[in-house]
């Protein structure tokens, strides 16, 4: 079931990603920053991110998923499978 966090702005945001279309694998949180903003919203290492505000992150390349993370205006909206 997919989990919506959401992360007062403006970035950083603190957290990491890895994978994306360009390696074949799901975009995942890859690692959160100790008492950043992603920790105290509850976003985990694991993490599967399904949305980027509301857009699919199924056919994005790791590179498009981190721009649209970093230029996300005000709030970051992410969608997160557990």
């Amino acid at each position: 079931m997919p989990v919506t966090v959401t992360l007062p702005g403006p970035a950083p945001w603190g957290f990491r990603i890895s994978g994306g279309r360009d390696f074949g694998k799901p975009i995942t949180v890859s690692k959160v920053t100790e008492h950043g903003k992603a920790a105290t919203g509850d976003l985990r290492p694991g993490d599967v991110i399904v949305a980027i505000n509301g857009e699919s992150t199924a056919e994005m390349l790791n590179v498009e998923a981190q721009n649209k993370i970093k230029q996300s205006p005000g709030q970051l909206r992410l969608e997160v499978q557990r």
